[in-house]
């Protein structure tokens, strides 16, 4: 099947899949510098880069300063990325991370819920203080909230499979009472599980968690518990796995891979692990252009490179440029997966015009 290809800064955004296309960038340069660069294939993985939850919740954001005005304020990173939440707050944002940190003055102005979801406590206590709330919660994480509830409702102990404060795992648990949910980490943590009633377990997932490492788990659960209650449907989200699966295609024989991210970012680290397990010789997490660490760096001749579900293209850009300078660049890009997924914004925000320019802080200019 034939997929629309268009050309970018980065290289080609959309191909055949399993398709490996290559761009060579000797434009606009003298032959001396092309001779005295050395080559450097760089193997972009696509999908890659903001996913739908991601990007619905920072349109959000920015509609929301567009409607009312500054200040919105966001509880916790509207998304784990610096670079996103600093532009965010030049445009009028103010992040906090308790709603008893809005100024009286201030009571009436929006306040965002970012997209990793809260515990049914938030709002309620958003209620209480007559907050006007908008609520950025991606979709496939409300779907996991959903599908927790659903097992406690059937009358199933909720065994969630994910990390230990991560504000994703805090508004899962969250969603039900004290005591009815447990968190699993490891294998070593389902070895040891005792419940009240081996017949009466559920399991959900945190959304962006290794595929393998969660599949080890569910198999050390399933051993021990043969009657344990899956979800309806997948817990991991479809972002997440593309991507993995993006690195797994293009890591082996790299000499480098570097992972667009944040160090909070679960799913970016993911990657870095997945680009190690894949054949990578070295794989590092980087958020901007100014973190590669290039006297660490030495001969490489092949780099992988992708970006976690809330690292911007234009970060992705900047990596590219920055190799430029140093190499002669080919993009080889093999396309894994075509991703389609668009979540639509809350219903109060759609009366306001969303246009490339407002989101060119993190998408680059159009």
């Amino acid at each position: 099947m034939i997929a629309t290809a268009a050309l970018d800064r980065a290289g080609v955004r959309t191909s055949f899949r399993a398709l490996s296309l290559r761009v060579h960038d000797p434009i606009n340069r003298p032959a001396t510098m092309l001779q005295t660069k050395p080559p450097l294939t760089i193997r972009l993985c696509q999908p890659r880069g903001f996913c739908a939850g991601v990007d619905r919740a920072i349109q959000i954001v920015v509609l929301a300063l567009k409607k009312y005005g500054a200040p919105v304020y966001v509880r916790h990173e509207i998304v784990h990325n610096r670079y996103v939440v600093e532009g965010l707050q030049s445009l009028g944002a103010v992040f906090i991370e308790e709603l008893s940190e809005i100024p009286a003055q201030h009571r009436q102005s929006p306040v965002v819920f970012s997209a990793h979801g809260v515990p049914k406590s938030v709002p309620a206590d958003a209620q209480a203080r007559n907050l006007f709330y908008l609520d950025a919660t991606c979709p496939l994480v409300s779907k996991v909230h959903k599908q927790a509830m659903r097992h406690q409702r059937l009358g199933r102990h909720v065994l969630l499979i994910g990390h230990a404060g991560h504000p994703e795992v805090i508004g899962t648990m969250g969603q039900l009472p004290d005591g009815a949910v447990t968190l699993i980490e490891t294998e070593a943590d389902a070895a040891k599980l005792v419940p009240a009633d081996p017949q009466a377990l559920g399991f959900v997932t945190q959304t962006t968690l290794s595929v393998e490492d969660t599949a080890g788990i569910i198999r050390a659960l399933r051993d021990r518990f043969p009657d344990l209650h899956a979800p309806a449907a997948e817990s991991i989200c479809y972002a997440t796995t593309n991507r993995q699966e993006a690195v797994k295609e293009t890591a082996a024989g790299a000499d480098l891979f570097l992972i667009v991210g944040a160090p909070n970012s679960s799913n970016s680290r993911r990657l870095v692990e997945v680009a190690e397990r894949a054949g990578a010789s070295m794989s590092l997490l980087v958020q901007r252009a100014s973190e590669i660490p290039w006297n660490d760096i030495g001969a490489i001749s092949t780099l992988g490179l992708s970006a976690g579900a809330s690292a911007p293209e234009i970060i992705v850009d900047e990596i590219i440029d920055a190799f430029r300078q140093r190499f002669d660049v080919t993009i080889d890009l093999a396309i894994t997966a075509t991703e389609t997924e668009d979540f639509p914004v809350m219903r109060v925000l759609r009366d306001v015009e969303l246009t490339k320019a407002d989101m060119a802080f993190v998408n680059g200019a159009a």
